[in-house]
């Protein structure tokens, strides 16, 4: 049982690939952007685990739908929020302006968090074997995930990809996380 909280760390942290593909297919991010978001997540995943230590949760709450729902909610949001942005692309005449680190910033702090929560959805559902192995499987699959998906994404065929299938990529392994967190 030691295993599955590793197993679940690694499986919901996939999203991560996913925002690395589509950060990489911006040629104005550069890889101390993805370095950077990724160490102010690494923060935030042991300040969740800490966080979710230190809850004490009723009998009656399952902690498996608080965090299925939680996911199912992140993704729906990015899924949203990628066709709101996709239509406001298509009604500007002009091209999309290319990313500052000012629209960077926003892009890690969500993703931080979301991996905070993670951290702590992960912890919850497991808690009779919570370890410290959680934050830190969850903060390094991120990375990885994020660095191999950023240098991806700069490969000349993989390049042609829409960031927009990458960022729904992400919101849909969101959802499919959530619903395994409710289902299984």
């Amino acid at each position: 049982m030691f295993f599955a909280p590793i197993t679940s760390g690694l499986v919901v942290s996939l999203d991560s690939f996913f925002v690395g593909l589509s950060l990489g297919l911006q040629k104005e991010v550069k890889f101390v952007h993805i370095l950077a978001m990724n160490a102010l997540l690494s923060t935030l995943c042991f300040v969740g685990f800490f966080l979710a230590e230190s809850i004490t949760l009723p009998p009656f709450v399952r902690p498996d739908f608080i965090v299925g729902g939680a996911f199912i909610s992140f993704g729906l949001w990015g899924i949203i929020q990628t066709f709101r942005n996709s239509k406001k692309a298509k009604a500007n005449t002009k091209s999309e302006a290319p990313p500052s680190p000012k629209t960077l910033i926003p892009v890690g702090i969500v993703m931080s968090v979301e991996a905070m929560l993670i951290t702590m959805g992960i912890t919850l559902i497991f808690a009779d074997n919570a370890s410290i192995a959680i934050p830190i499987t969850v903060a390094a699959a991120h990375l990885v995930y994020a660095i191999v998906a950023f240098h991806l994404a700069r490969i000349k065929t993989v390049s042609k990809i829409p960031r927009l299938y990458s960022s729904l990529a992400s919101g849909l392994a969101l959802v499919v996380y959530g619903v395994l967190a409710i289902v299984g």
